[in-house]
């Protein structure tokens, strides 16, 4: 029997030209973001995994896309965080930064690179 894989929502958030990344312990950096439960929506789920993730609490998630990756389809969401809000790592996420596009290198996972290759190009360094 052949199992499917398991959706998940997945989160760009950005700020003042910035791109907010998470990561666990001695991992690499990606997106806030996780698999959706069988009880929720992709959007539902994208809001829960950004509050569990980084304590943000935003209602106002733009569905962008759905991509394919390692065949993981990936619901991926996009929000403005006002300046007054701040990030900071919750439950199993050790940190959680502000990248600009320069400051983005190799310690990013596949997934989140390639979705930040496609949002960050063509608008001169902004998130889409």
């Amino acid at each position: 029997m052949i199992k499917s894989a398991k959706h998940r929502a997945t989160v760009i958030c950005h700020q003042q030209g910035k791109v907010l990344l998470v990561r666990k312990a001695d991992a690499k950096w990606t997106l806030p973001g996780g698999k959706i439960e069988a009880h929720e929506g992709p959007a539902e789920a994208a809001s829960r995994e950004l509050c569990e993730e980084t304590g943000l609490d935003s209602q106002a998630l733009e569905f962008l896309a759905l991509h394919q990756f390692d065949s993981r389809p990936h619901h991926v969401f996009r929000v403005t965080v006002p300046e007054t809000l701040a990030a900071r790592p919750l439950n199993e996420i050790a940190d959680c930064r502000w990248f600009s596009a320069v400051d983005l290198n190799e310690a990013i996972k596949k997934p989140a690179r390639k979705l930040l290759e496609l949002y960050f190009a063509g608008n001169n360094g902004e998130p889409a």
